[in-house]
This record gives structure tokens, sequence and C-alpha cells, in this order.
């Protein structure tokens, strides 16, 4: 069964068991799974005392391999659910022992073969025995190239590299990240080849672990003796840990239990969890307690007021985490099942997703193009998407408000009327917002509603009949860049901006429109600024390189990023500034920045770059999705992808130089982009050849 419900989310997450051989798999399933109430078994798949040189000796290679049954003792659906295969750990594919690297390399190609035989979802192999690891890699590699839909799983340990964990044959500190690094990029980035993480007693520093959250990252494997015990004798994790675990719920990475139990349950402990004989605890209150475990309490604390004051605040939580449902009396409870609770009352625990995050699962690391609105009509439904993100509508009304009020004074608000063009009005929603703005001020307005999409003038037409508006709002049929317009604007209001600000080509629209805009007057937004930030995003790299061309690479995207490490602060890039007065006029820009990484950090891989953007509406009223600043609740804008054709690596010490460029041509603008130190890259979208946005 899953760890248990998440207030306000539907969503489960699983943990398994790493097991020993047992050539018996129904056996350890029912014990594992029916009796413990992991959710799978981490279980070896051949007879560790297995060694293909001794068999060739024993038998003339005529022997059948000592695999764990046949695949007849499950069904397909149960090996695949509930089994993980793990390969022999004593495997060793780099050693100087000739004999061993061979029985290894024989070894590894047929249990992995075993687990594809099988349909099992993944296989766990061992983590490299030291820092080289070209030939384990060759072999995975030449077994990836054949694979079919199954992952493979490199066990990485989770060292920290500030102390004394080194490499016994290079005496050189240990950094997880590289021996992962190493080994992915000598088996060329392949997508089926994630990673396992061993949780350690110790941790790295958090910027160290930040990595990891944009790597493919799997499963994270506990040993019992990363736990602690707490006062009352059961183990528990630190807040450190406890942390790392969330996140990992965060990122959809299985947990998996390991190791002997090393807390002995304190006197009495285990009849109540395995026979329910505590007096004080009957089954109703003992089933309420395990009911509030992360999940709300109302009403707990009235009716078990007793049983509530017995429970110390401090040791609340733990008692709560150590209180599993009974079993039945005589029935042997998993030595690991206290370990099981905790780490599910950590889950239950979780806050609930706001309803934005809910919203915005199914498009979390999803690639999209942007959106060209300019050379395409928009359909129905994505107005309709747009239309409903109250937030962003709300700061238009505050910015209209305020620039109402500096415009026409409280005096004369009854004898002034304001001419607001709406400029790419789409379906009204900032018509809308202006009348609302004018209402809120008792200003007077006069609107002219400029759109060119036509099948979008209708639906408007159809609002101001509905509405009443026609002695307010003009509609006008008109691309904004042609447009005559019969008087100048005091307020030109528009919603033009892409994730990266100027990508949907606000700047040139508005360049165009500002010519019937009065001198004085106002343009909400005032400026937009871009901003980019060096990302670890290795399943977003894996997607674009599945196309297996250059113009993927050269394209950018728009994405709900989730499963990415940032790795600097972002930096601004190009800013835009309306109405646009200068008397040399050009959307061109260029941008050279350095990123410093931090060298707590440890090396890191950069996939690629976050665009976002932040706009100035009008004085103090801004709206924005760049991380600091983000506007909350709003979701009409997610963040841009710049891919890099080859991923760079940068190490403690060194910076990241990054040059972007914006280009325009007569009938379309587009983005360059290249890394030049701490090595060069190529300069992609050269001249636009992959990826341009029309004019």
């Amino acid at each position: 069964m899953p760890l248990g419900e998440r207030a306000g989310n539907k969503e489960s997450r699983y943990c398994g068991v790493e097991t020993e051989f047992n050539d018996d798999v129904p056996q350890l399933l029912a014990y594992n799974i029916s009796s413990g109430g992991f959710d799978f078994a981490v279980a070896p798949l051949m007879d560790p005392a297995y060694r293909p040189s001794l068999m060739e000796k024993d038998t003339g290679g005529s022997g059948v391999l000592p695999f764990a049954g046949s695949d007849l003792v499950l069904s397909p659906s149960q090996w695949s659910s509930h089994v993980v295969g793990k390969t022999s750990s004593w495997i060793d594919l780099d050693s100087e022992d000739e004999i061993l690297r061979m029985d290894s390399e024989i070894t590894l190609k047929q249990e992995v073969a075993w687990a594809s035989h099988l349909s099992l979802q993944a296989c766990l192999l061992p983590s490299p025995k030291g820092t080289s690891c070209a030939n384990y890699a060759r072999c995975v590699n030449q077994i990836l190239l054949g694979l079919n839909s199954m992952q493979l799983w490199l066990r990485i340990p989770l060292l920290k590299t500030d102390d004394d964990s080194m490499d016994v044959n290079s005496n050189h500190l240990v950094d997880s990240w590289e021996l992962w690094n190493s080994f992915r990029m000598l088996c060329e980035h392949h997508s089926q080849l994630s990673v396992a993480l061993d949780v350690l007693s110790s941790l790295p520093s958090p910027s160290s672990l930040g990595r990891w959250f944009g790597e493919p990252v799997r499963a994270a494997i506990i040993d019992t003796d990363s736990f602690l015990t707490n006062a009352r004798g059961y183990p528990c994790l630190s807040k450190r840990h406890q942390k790392l675990i969330t996140e990992f719920f965060n990122h959809s990475v299985q947990i998996v239990m390991s190791g002997k139990p090393v807390h002995g349950l304190p006197k009495g402990s285990a009849d109540l969890a395995a026979n329910n004989n505590d007096s004080n605890l009957d089954d109703r209150v003992l089933q309420k307690v395990m009911d509030c475990v992360g999940l709300s309490c109302e009403g707990f604390e009235e009716e078990n007021k007793a049983l509530f004051t017995a429970i110390e605040a401090s040791h609340y939580e733990d008692k709560l985490a150590s209180i599993s449902k009974p079993t039945n009396k005589g029935v042997h409870r998993h030595p690991l099942r206290s370990y099981l609770d905790y780490v599910g009352y950590l889950y239950q625990r979780m806050d609930p997703l706001p309803e934005q995050e809910r919203f915005e699962l199914g498009y979390r690391d999803f690639l999209q193009s942007p959106l060209q609105p300019l050379m395409d009509n928009l359909e129905a439904q994505t107005y309709e998407t747009f239309e409903k993100d109250a937030v962003k509508y709300i700061q238009y009304q505050r910015a209209i408000c305020k620039a109402l009020q500096d415009r026409v004074p409280d005096g004369k608000a009854s004898i002034i009327t304001t001419v607001l063009m709406v400029v790419g009005a789409g379906r009204g929603p900032l018509v809308r917002a202006s009348l609302q703005a004018a209402e809120e001020t008792g200003r007077k307005l006069k609107i002219y509603a400029v759109e060119k999409n036509p099948n979008a003038v209708v639906t408007l037409h159809s609002l101001v009949k509905l509405e009443g508006w026609e002695n307010i709002v003009t509609i006008v049929s008109s691309d904004m860049r042609y447009w005559d317009a019969p008087v100048k604007a005091d307020i030109l209001v528009s919603e033009l901006l892409g994730s990266f600000g100027d990508n949907e080509l606000s700047p040139e629209c508005l360049d165009g429109a500002q010519r019937f805009l009065k001198d004085d007057g106002i343009s909400i937004p005032s400026s937009y600024t871009s901003f980019i930030q060096p990302i670890t995003a290795s399943k977003l790299y894996n997607d674009v390189k599945s196309h297996k061309d250059v113009v993927h690479f050269e394209t950018a995207y728009v994405v709900k990023l989730h499963n990415v490490a940032r790795l600097a602060p972002s930096q601004p890039v190009f800013t835009f500034t309306h109405p646009n007065r200068s008397t040399k006029k050009s959307n061109e820009r260029y941008k050279k920045l350095q990123f410093e990484i931090p060298s707590e950090t440890g090396s890191s891989m950069v996939h690629g770059f976050a665009g976002y953007f932040d706009a100035i509406l009008y004085k103090d009223i801004h709206l924005g999705i760049e991380p600091t600043t983000a506007t909350p609740n709003m979701f009409s804008w997610f963040s841009i992808f710049f891919p890099l054709r080859t991923p760079v690596v940068v190490h403690p010490g060194s910076s990241l130089e990054v040059h972007f460029w914006r280009c325009c041509g007569p009938n379309r603008v587009w983005y360059e982009w290249c890394v030049t130190s701490p090595s060069p890259s190529p300069i992609q979208n050269s001249n636009g050849r992959s990826y341009w946005v029309g004019l």
C-alpha cells in the first residue's frame, strides 16, 4: 500500500525494501509486502555465490544459471509492480584482476537480460568501486543500446565532500556527483540511465545536495544506520534528513529502506504494535491517532483529552510516528516496520499542494513551443486559459487605477474623459479591468479595443453588447502597428509579454502603436526585463536530445520547471521601456553575463538556461515570474528554457561566461546564445536558422 494520503493531494508515494537473495520470490514478497507493508522489494536476481569462471570449471559451461526462481512464479504484473532487480554487489568491471573483471561483465549482462525478460521497471546496478569506471560504463552503455524500456539505476553513495571521504586508490576526496557525472557522460547521457542515491548518516552541504534535484534520481536508499533514536526509543531522522526526504517526495523519488534494524523497541511497545495489548489505547483510540498522522486532527483533542495530555508536546510527533496499525495476533512484525511507519509519517505531514501547483502538475518538465500571437491567431481555449488568471488582471487593474488618478485630479474626475486604448485586446479581459478601474476611481473613460484576430473580435462585439458598453468601448479590428487612430491616447494598455518578456514581440508591437499615444501619455506596462539562470535539467536535456537533430537544441521552450537545480541567482538580460522616445530605435540587444557557481556546491553540469521576466506595469505595480520577485499565484506564464547542445561542466572556483543576442530582421526576430567559459560552445541558432518569431 502507498505511504498514505497527503492532505489535499491524490498523488501517492511508495516505499520499497532492499532484501537479501531468496530463490523463493513469492515467499519474499509475501513477507516484505503482504505482511511487512512495503510496496516493492529491491531483490537480488542471482545467487551471490555464482561466478561464471567457477561454473565453467565445475560444469563445462552447461550449467543452469542460479536465478531467483522461474518467471512463472509471479504474474507479469507482479514482477513489474513489486520487484526491482538488483545486480550482484561484487561486480567490479574495472578491477585489476582479469578473472574478476570478466566474471563481472558476463554476470552483469546475464542479470540485466533476465531482469529485462521479466519486464521489470528498473534494475539496480552496484556503485562504481573507484573513481575510474570507464570499463563499467562501456559495458552498461552496450546494455543500454539494446535495452527495452527498463531503467537502470546506478547506485551512488551520497558522500560528504568536506570530510575524509576518500578514494582509496587515488587519495582524492570523492564527490558523489563527480562519480555520477563521469559515468553518465561516458554513457552519452542515456535517458534510461538513472540514479539511486545511498543516503548515509552524514549529508553533504545543502547547496551540494541541491544539484541532485536536476538529475534523474529515481530512488533514495536510506540505511537504518542513518536513523537517530528519539526520546521514546523509536527511530527518527535528523532535521536535515527530514528536509531531504521531503524534497525527494516532492520530486517523485522512490524511497527504499535498507539494512538491519538497529533500534530496539522500548519494552512493551512491540506488544502494542503487534498485538495491541496496551489497555490505555483501545482499537478505536489507536486508529484515531493513526488517522491524525499528517491529516486533520479536528475533534481529536476534545474526544481524547486524557490521551492528548499524556503525550508531551515535544514527543507528539514521535508518538504518532511510532504507532502503527495493529496486525493480527501471532503475526511476526517486520523488523523494519517502525522505519517504514516513520517515513510514511513524514509524507503524510507534508503541506497540501496549493491549488496552482495542482493545476500545473501535468505541465511539469513538459516542453512546449512558445506562442506566436502576432503571427498566429490564438484559439478560444488558449484565451480561456489565460483569462482565468485573476491575479494578472488584478495587477493590471491596480496599475490602471493609479494611472487614472495621476492623469485626472479628483476635482476634475466628473468633467475629464480619459482616452484609454487596449492594444491586443483579445476577448476583452483588459477592457473589463480598465472599466473596473474607472469605476473604482470615479474616472470617466473612452476605450478603444484594438485586436487583429477576427475571431476574437466577434467575441468582443458580443461582450460589449452583453455588458452594455456600446457608448464607452469602440472595437477596432486591426493590427495595432497599422491602425490610424482618430484621436491620441492618454493611456496605452497592452499584455503582449512572453515568458522571456520580449519574446512575443511586445517591443515591435508597441513601437508601432506608440505613435497614437500622447507625448505625455502613459504606457502600461512601462518596462520589462528578461532574466536568465543556469540550470541542471537532465530530463529536459534528454527530451530535446531524443529528437536527434540540431533544430530542437536551437529552440527555446516554454516549460513548468520542476526537476531542475538552479545553480546561481538569475541575472538581467534585456530591458525595454515604453514609450520609447529614443531617436535611435533598435530592438536588437547583446549581453555578456558571468555566473559564479558557489564553491560549496561542488562541480555542476549546465544543461541550459531558464529564462524569466519582470515587468513594471506602472510605478510600483509589477508582475513577473523571476523567482525572487515572482507574482504569487499567477499562472499565465511558465519559464522559458534555452538548451545547450553540449552541456557544460563548471568546477568550483570557475565562472560561467554566457552570451545572449536578440537579433532582428525585416520579418522576424530570433535569439542566439553560447557559452565561452569554462569552455567554448558553438553559437546556437545562428541567423535564426532553427527558431524565430515572425513579425
